[in-house]
């Protein structure tokens, strides 16, 4: 092998491992910015479920890093929190148990919620209005998640959707929105390259 060649392999995987380095960071900082958001909460007296910022962020995390790195970002931040890092909101018993608990339909969601809004955003013009789009969408994954685990441990489909739905519409209309200006700014911005 010449010598020429081989520095182009060297060349190359050095490249392949600096890339593969810097997706790493943006997949760990994104679960990192989702733990910061969920310490943003605000429990409500009339439900188990807190009001967090958890959605926005699983939201602009999906659509702002496309389909494949929004969850494994999501699936790095339940890993996080179920090994027991204060990355879940704090009003909840945290770890294994907080997954399992009243929040646990709309923890164990997130990934797909991501995914799915980063694969609606990514599949067309990077607009406020897909973005909002895919937000609503990959919302009623979560909240079917979230429900439907309530469902479960309350044993009523009706308690299930007083606790987990209609306190909590409002603020989700306005965390879309705001997830959509950012994932729709960030993405047509040149600087932003993730």
């Amino acid at each position: 092998m010449s010598r020429s060649l081989a520095n182009t392999i060297s060349t190359t995987e050095s490249s392949r491992t600096q890339e593969f380095l810097r997706q790493g960071a943006i997949v760990v900082g994104a679960s990192l910015f989702v733990a910061l958001c969920a310490q943003v909460t605000i429990p409500l007296p009339f439900t188990p479920v807190p009001l967090t910022l958890q959605n926005f962020a699983v939201l602009v995390v999906g659509m702002t890093l496309g389909s494949r790195r929004g969850f494994a970002a999501l699936a790095l931040y339940l890993a996080e929190g179920a090994s027991g890092l204060p990355v879940f909101n704090p009003t909840g018993p945290g770890g294994i148990a907080q997954l399992l608990g009243q929040t646990g339909g709309f923890l164990m969601a997130y990934p797909f919620v991501a995914a799915l809004a980063g694969w609606i955003f990514e599949h067309g013009k990077r607009t406020f209005a897909r973005a909002a789009t895919a937000g609503l969408v990959a919302e009623i994954i979560l909240f079917a998640g979230g429900i439907g685990w309530l469902a479960v441990l309350t044993h009523s489909v009706g308690q299930a959707v007083r606790f987990g739905f209609y306190w909590f519409v409002f603020a989700e209309v306005i965390k879309i929105m705001f997830a959509a200006a950012v994932a729709a700014r960030a993405r047509r911005s040149p600087k932003v390259q993730v």
